[in-house]
């Protein structure tokens, strides 16, 4: 008979291993966009929502 506690504490694991991982990933980019030369191609925009009602 299979061991599903242990299979599902072993899934468990190596989803949390794998959050680790996104998250340091995550981590290290933002650093090195923040740490990085400006973008000059950068442009802000305004997007006007249309449902809102006119005040």
């Amino acid at each position: 008979m299979l061991d599903y506690r242990k299979m599902y504490f072993q899934l468990a694991a190596k989803v949390a291993d794998a959050m680790d991982i996104l998250l340091i990933a995550q981590e290290e980019g933002e650093t090195e966009f923040m740490n990085g030369e400006p973008f000059s191609g950068l442009k802000i925009i305004t997007i006007q929502d249309e449902n809102r009602d006119s005040e």
